[in-house]
């Protein structure tokens, strides 16, 4: 670039950085897309802009890249660092001209074939000003509207009023080198890098802005239209006797009820002021593996996400996430509790469409839902809803509600032209703001109804939440699914759309099952869960500050060596630092005497930290249950140990939607042995394990692993002991009668979670058993105790604190 045009260009972009504000996609280019900042590099960018060039730089600077409007020596040649597919429009045409790329690549392939070891990267740069997603409208908002070559005056306008919402989306780098390798001239090698740059640009466009949005009629007349509305509204008319105008009243309500509004201007204002937010409550958001979903979406796929609900939080921090990749906001199922004045209609705004809690016996709504959902799936619309149906009170993930999978699966039976992926999501947050009316409601308070004095209540108290993580886990594509687990399923179709296959239930229970299991091997270990895991493991809930940070280490460097998972995530900082942040949120009792810090859980909150141990006692369910073996019998055979994880991983895995399979477990096992020898929290004594002396550096983080699962051995063991005493026993009545003993238990020792008594919890236990065929079921429903339950109880005894198994013989 010669210095004049170089003095120019600094002039006119210097306004121009203070107008915009970019947000770089991806955030760590070579992890996420294999560039390699050491090589040459190369820009190529869609149309020849000042304002664009100004972006890329501000971008390329964060990130550490060379200035885009540098030049870049090869061959002893000085050369352009930025290229360009297109002119901008003029101001009295719509004819986008050409550049000349293809002779430059044209040049360098030639350059190739006479010095084979050049290798430049040809990284393209997609810059986007604002979401232009809108309706099919004219005016100020379609002037704004980013288009692919805009005239100088229509850019000016765009950066003036959407510079702040700027995105700079860099894709992987294409090998000159390689591309020189190809068959065929230069010009046909050059002409066919152009010809795909010019696609690769139009898909991250419609990645970028989605669809265009339905206008309001069209929305009416495309769900009206619909045969099984329309059969619904004739089935209607008939038990309800009304007339053909009311059935159509009654079902535009429905449509008004359930379907969002969306707004792209809102989602604009909304970015902002949920970025002041998050700067003022959070320390940070952690995002993983967002990259699926962006190769997804490039790819062209029909994106559902399904992520774990915490907190009302997650609606905006999911969202958020999203936007912030540089993808389009999707579309999100809601509980009617949420549309009440003024948060029902922001949320709608936002893209929230509502659902009742119960479809039952009302034809014509479930057939306006339905066909919604398939609208939105069709129209190319990204959606996201919780498979829990509800927000876990108790921090581990329920049991799924499979209708929105069914529907899901059905809209797929009837035909969607794209491929359609699911992607689960692991959210998880070092602070919950509904924490306390959780254990408030676990304990039998009933559940307060949302409204806007409770809503701004809690904007009140947002401050100091630690950090928020986000996961994406494993896509799972709705075909190959079917594939796998559905023989013919694309041939034994009825021919009515709404007659449900016979494959269908059993399909969609798999299906829910895969996704929560998904979602916990994405877990996301984070400080706070960490520290009440270890408090909550010690008998006084309070330990010595050196005995916590050595028990988080000992963990960290545990589930390095031994991942649960390739996809879950482990906080970064050394886990000195990690305790000290985690203390600063100021959740814990902290106090010091001579000897030094004493962390303890404030009085009272022992039962709400147990909200946070739960996020992430899955990943410890193996390592806990190890330990526990080995420090109840003193010494024990390595075999001995493998012997008790085979008899119970089948039940930790229904509980905990964990991810290995019977074989995987052992093995995983097997080298969790290995590495807590290695790390001095077992140790090999002739053929037998033992746990570390007492005086032993790692024998206080050994000590507190082998207690991390004791209220789950002793729920399971409340149970068994239940059955053994009644012989047969009605199920409802087995899990009154558990809740019964596990609250005296509770009472009597001091259990601080009231989960440990929650019905659904115990109920979930006693659904294992009977898939794990560990209880007959009589033909009447009843459940019989057997020899494989007491073999069960047996081993489960082996675990339980004595003091509370004696207790247990008595009654």
């Amino acid at each position: 670039m010669t210095g004049a045009r170089a003095f120019f260009l600094k002039i006119f972009t210097l306004p121009i950085r203070w107008l915009i504000s970019v947000n770089s996609v991806p955030a760590n280019i070579e992890v996420e897309l294999g560039i390699d900042k050491k090589k040459p590099l190369l820009y190529l960018i869609q149309t020849e802009s000042i304002t664009d060039l100004a972006a890329l730089q501000k971008s390329a600077a964060g990130l550490g890249l060379p200035d885009p409007t540098s030049s870049i020596e090869f061959l002893g040649e000085e050369h352009k660092r930025c290229y360009f597919l297109t002119r901008p429009q003029s101001l009295l045409s719509r004819k986008v001209k050409k550049t000349s790329i293809e002779d430059v690549f044209t040049n360098m392939f030639h350059l190739h074939r006479e010095n084979p070891d050049l290798d430049l990267q040809v990284v393209p740069v997609f810059i986007s000003w604002g979401r232009s997603a809108s309706k099919k409208s004219s005016g100020f908002a379609q002037l704004l509207a980013d288009r692919a070559s805009p005239s100088w005056l229509r850019k000016l306008l765009i950066v003036i009023f959407l510079g702040r919402d700027n995105v700079v989306s860099y894709s992987k780098a294409v090998s000159t080198k390689q591309m020189g390798q190809l068959h065929g001239s230069n010009q046909k090698i050059s002409q066919k890098l152009v010809r795909v740059a010019r696609t690769h640009f139009q898909r991250k466009r419609q990645v970028l802005n989605g669809p265009t949005l339905l206008e309001r009629s069209t929305l009416y007349n495309s769900l009206l239209g619909s045969d099984s509305v329309k059969q619904a509204m004739l089935d209607t008319m008939r038990q309800k006797n009304i007339s053909t105008q009311e059935a159509k009243k009654l079902a535009i309500g429905y449509i008004d009820e359930i379907a969002a509004d969306y707004r792209v201007g809102l989602i604009r204002i909304s970015e902002r002021i949920l970025g002041r937010i998050w700067n003022k409550i959070y320390n940070g958001i952690h995002v993983g593996h967002a990259y699926r979903v962006r190769e997804l979406a490039q790819n062209g796929h029909e994106i559902i996400y399904v992520p774990c609900h915490r907190s009302h939080m997650d609606y905006l921090l999911l969202t958020y996430v999203i936007h912030h990749e540089g993808l389009v906001t999707p579309h999100i199922a809601a509980g009617i509790n949420l549309n009440f004045w003024p948060v029902g209609k922001i949320f709608r705004r936002c893209g929230a469409f509502f659902l009742r809690r119960s479809f039952a016996g009302n034809k014509l709504y479930t057939a306006t839902f339905r066909e919604y959902l398939e609208l939105l799936f069709n129209r190319g619309y990204s959606v996201k809803y919780y498979p829990e149906g509800g927000r876990s009170r108790t921090g581990r993930l329920l049991p799924p509600k499979t209708g929105m999978l069914a529907m899901t699966l059905q809209a797929a039976l009837k035909g969607i032209n794209r491929p359609v992926s699911i992607v689960p999501v692991y959210l998880g947050y070092e602070h919950v703001m509904e924490v306390k009316s959780y254990q408030k409601e676990l304990r039998g308070k009933g559940k307060k109804k949302e409204s806007p004095t409770q809503v701004f209540s809690a904007i009140r108290k947002l401050k100091n939440y630690g950090h928020g993580f986000v996961n994406f886990g494993e896509p799972l594509q709705i075909n190959q699914f079917l594939d796998k687990h559905v023989e013919n399923w694309s041939v034994t179709t009825s021919d009515d759309p709404d007659k449900k296959p016979a494959w269908l239930t059993p399909a969609v229970n798999v299906l829910a099952n895969t996704i929560m299991t998904r979602i916990n091997r994405a877990a996301a270990l984070n400080g706070t869960a960490l520290v009440a895991l270890c408090l909550l493991s010690s008998k006084t809930h309070a330990m010595s500050g050196s005995e916590l940070t050595r028990a988080i280490k000992d963990y960290l460097s545990l589930l390095t060596e031994v991942p649960f998972s390739v996809d879950f995530t482990l906080p970064k900082e050394p886990a000195q630092e990690l305790v000290q942040t985690t203390l600063a949120l100021n959740r814990f009792q902290q106090s010091s005497d001579q000897y030094g810090k004493l962390v303890a859980a404030k009085e009272d909150t022992a039962a709400l930290l147990t909200y946070y141990r739960n996020n992430i006692l899955h990943v410890f369910a193996l390592p806990s249950l190890i330990m526990a073996v080995i420090f109840n019998h003193k010494k024990t055979q390595n075999s001995a140990v493998i012997e008790m994880v085979a008899k119970l991983y089948p039940l930790l895995k229904r509980e905990f939607f964990m991810h290995f399979s019977l074989e995987q477990a052992l093995e995983h096992a097997e080298a969790l042995i290995v590495q807590m020898k290695k790390q001095g929290l077992l140790k090999q004594d002739g053929d037998f394990l033992s746990p570390p002396s007492s005086s032993d550096d790692g024998f206080h983080s050994a000590w507190l692993l082998s207690r991390a699962m004791q209220e789950t051995w002793q729920r399971y063991a409340v149970v068994l002991r239940v059955l053994e005493k009644e012989k047969t026993i009605a199920r409802s009545h087995l899990e009154k009668q558990s809740c019964v003993i596990a609250e005296r238990l509770s009472t009597l020792y001091g259990m601080s979670s009231p989960e440990f008594y929650d019905k659904n919890v115990l109920g979930s236990f006693v659904n294992a058993l009977r898939e794990n065929k560990l209880l007959n079921t009589l033909e009447s429903g009843t459940l019989e105790f057997s020899e494989d339950s007491l073999a069960l109880k047996k081993a489960i005894m082996e675990l339980v604190w004595p003091e509370i198994a004696q207790h247990l013989e008595k009654i």
